[in-house]
Parts: structure tokens; C-alpha cells; sequence
């Protein structure tokens, strides 16, 4: 499934943290950022539910877009 985030990860710096994390919760998943879209857009694609533990991390603030 496709998950699409809007994040507040909009620098070089805050997508190597955020890399870290996303690496250790979501192992299985493929995911990219998208610093160019104006929404610092977030894509997961994953077989299983990552939302709330992407939601719930400690590094960036995201909001799930439907």
C-alpha cells in the first residue's frame, strides 16, 4: 500500500535524521521525500500499516494526506 505524508522535513540536514529513523521503523518498506513538492511530500509504499509509527516519531512533524 501507498502512504503519503506531509512533512516538515525541508533540509539536507533533517532528511539524514529522518533517514535514520525511517530506516530502523520501516526496515520493509520503500519510502522517499520529495523536497522540491512544497509539502516536503513523504511516500511510503509498504504491505503492512506504517502510519502511526511514522506519525509518531520523534524527529519530524507529518500528517497523513488522504
Amino acid at each position: 500500500m501507498i502512504y503519503v505524508f506531509k512533512t516538515t522535513v525541508d533540509s539536507k540536514s533533517k532528511l539524514a535524521l529522518a533517514t535514520e529513523v525511517l530506516s530502523d521503523l520501516l526496515p520493509h518498506a520503500n519510502w522517499n521525500f520529495d523536497l522540491e513538492d512544497c509539502d516536503n511530500i513523504l511516500r511510503v509504499d509498504s504491505p503492512t500499516e506504517v502510519s502511526e509509527a511514522v506519525l509518531q516519531n520523534d524527529i519530524f512533524d507529518c500528517v497523513e494526506l488522504q
